[in-house]
């Protein structure tokens, strides 16, 4: 479902010039999605939305860096992860030999604000955490990655 909203909103912004998240709140209920404006935020977070000039004002745009980002961390942990564990606010992600680091730089460079740090091995990653709770939202985050969500 997740991934058909995101498909959807993207979808929208090209089609749209759309300036608020109760423009895309409304558009997505006209879609037959019903979700409410913290699920719009998170979407918009999720999928790294910029604001851009468009002919009537600011809009919403997907850049095209945050494309290529997403496709290498899901690439990279498609085929490196072998499962993820959670750990007061530290995330341990297990990982096949030789793959940790580059999950650990991908991770990196998705500058996920929840995250602190990473720390990797051979086949151990570490992600340091600002709390319990943005560990296990991390989790979930690596999970509907590996699912393809």
């Amino acid at each position: 479902m997740k991934k058909k909203r995101h498909e959807l909103i993207l979808r929208l912004i090209k089609e749209y010039e759309i300036s608020t998240q109760e423009e895309l709140l409304d558009l997505l209920v006209e879609n037959g999605f019903s979700v409410t404006q913290a699920t719009v935020s998170r979407d918009i977070n999720e999928l790294r939305l910029i604001k851009v000039q468009g002919e009537k004002g600011q809009k919403y745009a997907f850049n095209d860096q945050n494309s290529h980002n997403l496709n290498k961390f899901h690439t990279i942990f498609a085929q490196s992860v072998i499962g993820v564990d959670v750990g007061g606010n530290i995330c341990c992600i297990k990982c096949f030999a030789g793959t940790a680091n580059a999950a650990a730089a991908t991770i990196d460079a998705l500058k996920y604000p929840e995250v602190v740090g990473t720390l990797a091995g051979d086949d151990t990653l570490f992600v340091l955490l600002k709390n319990e709770e943005g560990a296990l939202n991390f989790k979930k985050k690596v999970e509907d990655f590996l699912r393809g969500e």
